[in-house]
């Protein structure tokens, strides 16, 4: 008997036997729901058999025989109402577990939101994207067959979404396009760094969704729940499905600030900000012009996280206004890296180094940011050093700017376009899904081992967009993306070192050294940060207009 939690109040297993129900209530469990049918295996005991068990151990019993593979409404509803009935924590059992985990599964809905109920599953070893229909539709079957179809259907409206949708269109006008995504606003969140270091406005960095839709697009205003790829179909909240021909996957990351004890209940109060989220860059440019004494800690998690330069932009800020307002001397500046490396780009890190030298900063790698205390003013952080074992320390701050541990979407991680880690599983040449030949994926959310940034996605977009028109016209893919990535990191006021690179760090400098040298600190690529890439990005890479990104021919290996 392998036991599998799928909540607080409920696990599931296989067939069970009589032996099994003493252990069963000594691991705390109350009752116990049969779900199979009598005479289903050869090997099986009945149900009467497990029930006199189960009383002799002091245990509810419920038979609620189902079907294999035809679990009704009616089950569903059953199997919730002995779950309300029942004295708790219940075990399940059919053959194999997965009847009673639908059952579950069916009971929730409605309640839990479907990503947490397909990734407790999950997680159990059950896949139950079979019914994600019947869980968007709060647990019964949908009746309702009119589903919208689409030539290319796009998953997300951020940078990705947009620009791949605008080259689509470029490419082929008459092709039915539709973008599915909630958000009202659109963000150019690179420059909420500026915000943060009071260069930019806060509304310079957003913009109205619907203003930025291409022309002929249809967007389709709601949250994706599940996907069906053997159906070419999305699932959206509320049961409404969405057909394809082909589909395209960028809803970004999920910034996971509840995975730092105490994190959300103090940020933007006590000293505590990010410039992850647009209401709390302009908080951290007020903290950084009221300090004038005491310690600033910045805050770096494990990868992946988008722009991983984007800690450390705002270290440098921070000490740049620090050094001329003459109090850097009386501030402690703390990097805490949960990583190894000041960046992971080696030819890069002597200029930062110099930086680090001169605002004076410590660097603490290993350091993780387990918990916050606001009112305390007290950062715990986890140490992970290798080969030695994990330890704890406490720090106290001032300031403190934070970085929050980043993911795929749920419904990304749950579905089965994800990896084993959740990413979506792409070819990282072509973004094709490496299982379903007509899904692709760009950005933050997909397995490639780029960085995670707006420009990997400007050069992406094209990438996608060329291989789709090139898979409609029935032709193989012919463009390729090499990993190409760009952080521009603002060192100080006027000076940025341009990073920009592609696979295993190979330099893939955009202008000659004499006018842009990467390597080192420039006002030309600062000129280009501050008042170039904002219009190239509104006005050309979401409209389509693919300004030194054109896709690069796919190179084919010689046989």
């Amino acid at each position: 008997m392998e036991i599998k939690r799928l909540s607080d109040e409920l696990a599931v297993s296989g067939q069970i036997a009589e032996d099994d129900l003493a252990s069963l209530a000594a691991a705390g469990y109350r009752s116990v729901i049969c779900n199979r049918p009598d005479g289903e295996g050869a090997d099986q005991p009945t149900h009467e058999e497990i029930e006199r068990a189960a009383t002799a151990a002091g245990l509810s019993f419920r038979y609620l025989p189902v079907t294999s593979g035809k679990v009704t409404d009616a089950d569903a509803a059953a199997f919730a109402e002995a779950m309300r009935e029942l004295p708790g924590p219940v075990f399940a059992y059919c053959r194999s577990g997965m009847r009673s985990s639908t059952l579950w599964a069916l009971g929730e809905a409605g309640q839990v939101p479907m990503p947490q109920i397909l990734g407790a599953a999950k997680a159990a070893g059950y896949d139950l994207n079979g019914v994600a229909r019947r869980i968007a539709n709060g647990g019964k079957t949908p009746t309702d067959t009119g589903d919208a179809k689409f030539d290319v259907v796009i998953v997300g409206a951020g940078a990705g979404g947009i620009s791949v949708a605008a080259s689509l269109r470029a490419r082929k006008p008459d092709l039915q396009v539709a973008l599915i995504d909630p958000a009202d606003i659109h963000y150019y969140q690179p420059g909420w760094t500026m915000v943060g270091g009071g260069i930019f406005q806060p509304e310079d960095t957003a913009k109205t969704m619907g203003s930025l839709i291409p022309r002929g697009v249809h967007w389709i205003k709601a949250a994706v729940a599940a996907f069906e790829p053997e159906n070419n179909a999305v699932i959206l909240d509320g049961c409404r499905v969405v057909k394809y021909d082909r589909l395209v996957v960028t809803p970004g990351l999920k910034l996971d600030w509840a995975r730092v004890e105490g994190l959300e209940e103090t940020l933007g109060r006590n000293g505590v900000t990010s410039n992850y989220r647009y209401d709390l860059a302009p908080y951290t440019w007020k903290l950084v012009q009221g300090l004038k004494s005491g310690r600033a800690i910045f805050t770096q998690p494990p990868m992946p996280i988008k722009c991983a330069g984007a800690p450390q932009k705002a270290m440098y800020l921070s000490g740049d206004h620090w050094f001329r307002s003459g109090v850097l001397k009386n501030i402690d500046i703390q990097f805490n890296n949960a990583g190894g490396v000041l960046f992971g780009v080696k030819d890069y890190v002597p200029a930062l180094e110099k930086y680090v030298e001169k605002y004076g900063a410590s660097l603490n790698f290993f350091h993780n940011l387990i918990s916050v205390d606001g009112p305390a003013k007290k950062a715990v952080f986890e140490v992970k050093k290798p080969d030695t074992d994990p330890t704890t320390v406490e720090m106290d701050f001032d300031m403190m700017h934070v970085c929050p541990p980043q993911t795929a979407p749920d419904f990304i991680r749950v579905s089965p376009l994800a990896d084993a880690a959740g990413w979506v599983d792409v070819d990282q040449s072509t973004l094709r899904h490496k299982s379903f030949d007509n899904i692709w994926s760009l950005g933050d959310v997909m397995n490639a081992p780029n960085a995670k940034t707006a420009a990997a996605a400007r050069k992406q977009a094209p990438v996608v967009a060329e291989n789709i028109a090139a898979d409609i016209d029935g032709r193989s893919a012919v463009a390729q993306y090499d990993g190409y990535g760009s952080c521009p990191l603002t060192v100080e006021r006027g000076k940025i070192v341009l990073a920009e690179f592609g696979y295993g760090g190979t330099l893939l400098p955009s202008f000659p050294k004499f006018l842009v040298d990467g390597t080192k600190p420039t006002r030309t690529a600062w000129i280009l940060k501050e008042r170039l890439l904002p219009p190239i990005y509104w006005k050309a890479m979401l409209r389509g207009k693919e300004w030194m990104a054109q896709p690069e021919p796919l190179k084919v290996a010689a046989e």
